[in-house]
C-alpha cells in the first residue's frame, strides 16, 4: 500500500508541473497516472487535485480545438492534442472503476458538461483518422465507466448528452464507438427517461437505435436497449412502429419474439405490457393478414409486407403458448375469426395453383424449404388450436365458422408445413375437448366420408356408436 502511495503521489506532482508544460510532456504524465488508474489501490487514493488537473488539460486541448475552427491555426499540433485528449479520458476512464467517490468527484467538477462539449467538437472535425476515432471512443467509455451503478451521474449525462450527442455518435460509421455510445445510453435509461423518447423530436434515438441493431447484428447494447427498455413501453413500440420500414418491422418482431420467449416468471406490471403488446400485435395481424396472399407469386416472395405478416402470426403464437396472456388474447375479439379466414384464403390459393400454399409430399432440394412462407398454414392451425385451448366460447366459433372441416382438410404431410399434422392434431383434440357438438360434426363427417378415418386414427380418434349417436372418442395408438 505504501509502495501504491508513493507511485501515485509521485505521478500526481508530475502531473501537476505538467499542466502548464509542452504537450509531449503532459502526454506522458497523464500516461503514468492512467497505468496506475488499472488498480483498485490508486483509485481508491486518488485525490481531487488529480482530476482538477485533468479537466484544465482537456479545457486547454478544447481551446486549441476551437482555435483550429476559427482560423485554421496551423501552431496547433492536431495529432498530439488528439492523442492527449484520448490519453486523459482514458486515465478519468480507469479512475472511476467501481469507484463511486471519483465518481462523485468528477460529476461535481463538471467533467461530463465538459466532456460533452470536446465530444462534440471532436465530431466536428472533419477528419477520419484512426486518433480522433481513438479520441471519441475513449471519451465514451469514460462516460459509460462514470455512470456505472451511479444515478447522479446517469442523470448528469443525460442532461448533457440527450438526445444530441446520442444521435451524433449513434449515426458513425465506426462499429465502436456506435458500441460505446449504446453503452452509456443504456446505463443511463430507466423508466421515465425511456418515456422521454416518446416525444416526436427525441423519437429518432430509438429509430437510430433498431436501425444499429440491424445493421450491426453483435451489438449486444443495442439488443440489450431494445429488449430491456424500449419493448417496456407499448406507447413507444406503436410509435416506432408506424415509423418503421417493412424490414424494421421484421427486426422489431423477432427481438419482441425473444422477450416474449423468455420462461422467466413476470410481475403484473410486464404482464400488463405484454398483454397491451398483445392487442397492438394482433390489431396489426387482422389488417395486414391477407397480404401473405403475394407470397403465392415466385415473383413475390421475398414481399416486405407479407414478411411482416409471417413475423407477427409467430409472436401470436408464441404469446398464445403463454398461460398469462393466452386467456387475454382468447377474449380478444377478431382474431380467431382472422386465423381461420387467412387458413382458408391460403388452403384455397394452394389448390387453385401450384404455389408455396399448396401442399407438397416429396421434397425436391432445398429450395422451396427456404421460402419465408414454409410453415404459414401450420402456424395459423397452431395458433387456432391455442385460442380453443379450454375456451367453449371459442371452440363453439370454430365450429360456426366451418373452421372443423378446413382443419381436418389440412392433416395431411406437407413438405411446406412442417409439423402440419401434429398441430391440426392438437387443434382438434382442444376443439372437441368437452363440446359433443364438435366431437359429433367429425363423426358424421366420418361416416359420410367427409373426414378421413386414417387421419382420426393418426389423431388417437375413433367413432363409435351409443345410443343412435356417434361419439368421438380418444384411443390409444396400435402400436406398429
Amino acid at each position: 500500500m505504501a509502495a501504491a502511495a508513493g507511485a501515485l503521489s509521485a505521478a500526481a506532482a508530475r502531473l501537476g508541473h505538467a499542466v502548464a508544460a509542452a504537450p509531449e510532456v503532459r502526454l506522458d504524465s497523464v500516461r503514468g497516472l492512467a497505468g496506475l488508474f488499472r488498480e483498485a489501490q490508486p483509485r481508491e487514493m486518488a485525490e481531487e487535485s488529480i482530476f482538477r488537473n485533468l479537466l484544465d488539460i482537456l479545457m486547454s486541448a478544447s481551446n486549441e480545438i476551437e482555435q483550429v475552427y476559427k482560423d485554421s491555426c496551423e501552431l496547433v499540433d492536431l495529432d498530439t492534442c488528439l492523442l492527449l485528449i484520448a490519453e486523459c479520458f482514458r486515465c478519468l476512464r480507469n479512475a472511476c472503476v467501481e469507484c463511486a467517490k471519483n465518481q462523485h468527484i468528477m460529476r461535481n467538477l463538471g467533467l461530463i458538461s465538459t466532456s460533452v462539449h470536446l465530444i462534440k467538437l471532436l465530431h466536428g472535425i472533419q477528419i477520419k483518422e484512426e486518433l480522433l476515432l481513438t479520441a471519441l471512443r475513449c471519451s465514451l467509455q469514460f462516460l459509460g465507466n462514470l455512470a456505472a451503478g451511479n444515478g447522479d451521474s446517469q442523470n448528469s449525462i443525460w442532461k448533457c448528452a440527450f438526445p444530441d450527442l446520442f444521435l451524433t455518435c449513434l449515426m458513425y460509421s465506426d462499429e465502436k464507438i456506435v458500441a460505446y455510445c449504446c453503452m452509456v445510453l443504456f446505463t443511463c435509461l430507466n423508466s421515465e427517461k425511456v418515456r422521454e423518447l416518446l416525444d416526436p423530436g427525441n423519437l429518432a434515438v430509438a429509430l437510430r437505435i433498431l436501425k444499429v441493431y440491424k445493421e450491426q447484428l453483435e451489438s449486444e447494447w443495442s439488443f440489450l436497449i431494445v429488449t430491456d427498455h424500449l419493448l417496456k413501453c407499448p406507447e413507444l413500440v406503436k410509435a416506432l412502429y408506424a415509423k418503421l420500414s417493412n424490414q424494421e418491422r421484421v427486426t422489431l418482431l423477432e427481438l419482441m419474439m425473444v422477450k416474449v420467449s423468455e420462461k422467466n416468471p413476470v410481475n403484473s406490471e410486464e404482464m400488463n405490457v405484454f398483454m397491451r403488446h398483445a392487442d397492438f400485435l394482433a390489431g396489426c395481424f387482422q389488417e395486414k393478414c391477407e397480404a401473405v396472399l403475394k407470397l403465392t407469386s415466385a415473383a413475390d416472395a421475398e414481399d416486405e409486407e407479407a414478411l411482416v405478416t409471417i413475423r407477427l402470426l409467430d409472436v401470436l403464437c408464441e404469446m398464445t403458448s403463454n398461460n398469462g396472456q393466452l386467456e387475454h388474447l382468447q377474449a380478444l375479439p377478431g382474431l380467431l375469426e382472422t386465423a381461420i379466414d387467412t387458413l382458408r384464403l391460403t388452403h384455397l390459393a394452394g389448390k387453385q395453383a401450384v404455389n408455396i400454399f399448396t401442399a407438397t409430399h416429396a421434397m425436391t432440394g432445398q429450395e422451396e424449404i427456404s421460402h419465408p412462407a414454409v410453415g404459414f398454414k401450420s402456424h395459423l392451425i397452431r395458433l387456432i388450436g391455442n385460442l380453443c385451448y379450454k375456451n367453449k366460447e371459442n371452440q363453439d366459433k370454430v365450429y360456426e365458422l366451418d373452421g372443423i372441416p378446413l382443419i381436418l382438410d389440412n392433416c395431411s404431410i406437407d413438405d411446406n408445413n412442417p409439423f402440419m399434422n401434429q398441430w391440426a392434431v392438437y387443434a382438434i383434440r382442444n376443439l372437441t375437448e368437452q363440446n359433443e357438438r364438435n366431437q359429433e360434426l367429425i363423426a358424421q363427417m366420418e361416416e359420410k366420408g367427409l373426414a378421413d378415418n386414417s387421419a382420426l386414427e393418426s389423431m388417437g380418434l375413433e367413432i363409435e356408436k351409443r345410443d343412435d349417436k356417434l361419439i368421438l372418442r380418444s384411443v390409444r395408438k396400435k402400436l406398429s
